[in-house]
Formats: structure tokens, C-alpha cells, sequence
């Protein structure tokens, strides 16, 4: 699976899956760019890559702002050279009752997801065109496969995320760039313990076949075959990461 001098931009890098990510494509020798409003915490897991003996670097910016997408992405360029993988792995969840959720709550998910995926995707694709090769990953979720209770706007944003995938893979294809999604279930990361529902999790892990939550290396395995060559004629594909909760 060896990509020699390709380059990888990861949006929210700088921790849980994101971090993964990029960690486990450096052992690949794949360049990586972290992505993250957390600019120190980009840094250390840009730190971690070096000590691998790969080329990074860390950019901040919010993936809702295009213009700091831009800038950041220019940035990239200019310190490692064309982007040929992107992995939009930016995102955020809260649990809030549907009658309870703000308008604002609303647009902050729908941001950060789609806008951000929109974002990000449409600043890189010119250099995978130029490249004639190119992989887009996008972190999706089982919530936007079946839903979940208190997640109606995060579920939304991800089934979004899904047909996003799907409908770029058939614009993207004939141009040498394959579009593909994962699915995990819940993934213990940060974002995850922060949330203070271990009630929640305990009852996923009951109804979990393989009896556990994943781990964001997990997550990050199955991307590093989504960009690899070996997956070139996979395009367009939900990989589903939730141990059989959601089949």
C-alpha cells in the first residue's frame, strides 16, 4: 500500500480519529498535513509524523470559513507540494432532544460537516485534476445510516456527508479520483468521553456483536486502504466500522 511522495491533507487532525489518520498514513510514508482549529495540538501530532520520518506540517482554520480553507491549503502547497489525498475528518457532536435544539445548534452542525466537506474538497480537487490521481475520504457515521436519539441535526449532517460521497464519485471517477466514506459507530475519542454519557455507551456496547466501541485506529486502518492504490477500483463505497451494530 506504499504511496511514495504522495501527500495527505487531514482536517481535524489534531485529535480522536483525525489524529489517527494521519499517524497511521505516515507509516505508509505518506506526507502529512494536519488540518485543525487546535493549531498546538495540530503541531504535536505534525511532531509525532516527523519522528517517522515523514514530511508535515500543521495549518490552523475553521472548515466552515472557505477563506481560511483556502489560505490554509495554499499553505500546504507551498510547504509540501500538490495534495493527492484528502481525508475530511473535521466534525463535531452533541446530544441535545430535537423540541430543545437552537436554529444556531442546527447551522453549527451543518457547517462543520457539509459546509466543511464542501469546503475542503472543492480547495484540493484542482491538484488531484492536475495529478490524474486522487482519494477522498469522508468520516461519516452510523448515526447518518440509521439515526439516532438526540442526534437529529448530527444524523442529518452525516447522511448529508453519504450523499456527498456518492454523487462526487460519479463526477470525480473518470478524472482518476475515487470518493469514499467510513461509518464508524462510537469511537472512544475525546469528543466522545467529553460528552458524559457513559449510560448511552454501555447500552451501545450491549447491543455491539463484537462487544466493545472501536478505536480511532479502527477508523484509521480502513482509511489507509481507501487511499491506497490497492483501492482504486473502489469508489462511491459507506464503510461500515461499528463491530455489527448497525448491519
Amino acid at each position: 500500500m506504499s504511496l511514495v511522495k504522495k501527500n495527505a491533507l487531514i482536517t481535524g487532525g489534531a485529535s480522536g480519529i483525525g489524529r489517527s489518520v494521519g499517524l497511521r498514513l505516515a507509516r505508509d510514508r505518506i506526507n502529512i498535513a494536519i488540518l485543525d482549529i487546535d493549531v498546538a495540538g495540530a503541531r504535536a501530532v505534525v511532531e509525532q509524523v516527523q519522528a517517522v520520518g515523514c514530511d508535515a506540517t500543521a495549518v490552523q482554520a475553521d472548515v466552515a470559513c472557505r477563506a481560511d480553507v483556502d489560505a490554509a491549503v495554499n499553505e500546504v502547497r507551498k510547504q509540501l507540494g500538490l495534495i493527492q489525498i484528502l481525508v475530511n475528518s473535521a466534525g463535531t457532536a452533541e446530544f441535545v432532544p430535537f423540541d430543545r435544539m437552537a436554529e444556531d445548534q442546527w447551522e453549527a452542525m451543518m457547517n462543520m460537516h457539509l459546509k466543511g466537506a464542501f469546503n475542503c474538497t472543492q480547495a484540493v480537487m484542482g491538484d488531484m485534476i492536475a495529478s490524474q490521481w486522487g482519494r477522498i475520504v469522508n468520516v461519516a457515521s452510523v448515526a447518518g445510516l440509521g439515526g439516532a436519539r438526540g442526534l437529529v441535526h448530527y444524523s442529518t449532517a452525516k447522511a448529508g456527508i453519504i450523499g456527498f460521497t456518492k454523487a462526487l464519485a460519479r463526477e470525480l471517477g473518470p478524472m482518476g479520483i475515487t470518493v469514499n466514506a467510513v461509518a464508524p459507530g462510537m469511537v472512544d475519542t475525546p469528543m466522545l468521553r467529553q460528552q458524559g454519557i457513559r449510560s448511552v455507551v454501555k447500552a451501545t456496547v450491549r447491543h455491539t456483536p463484537v462487544g466493545r466501541v472501536g478505536k480511532p485506529e479502527d477508523v484509521a486502518g480502513a482509511c489507509a486502504y481507501l487511499v491506497s492504490e490497492e483501492a482504486g477500483f473502489c469508489t462511491g463505497h459507506v464503510l461500515n466500522l461499528n463491530g455489527g451494530f448497525y448491519i
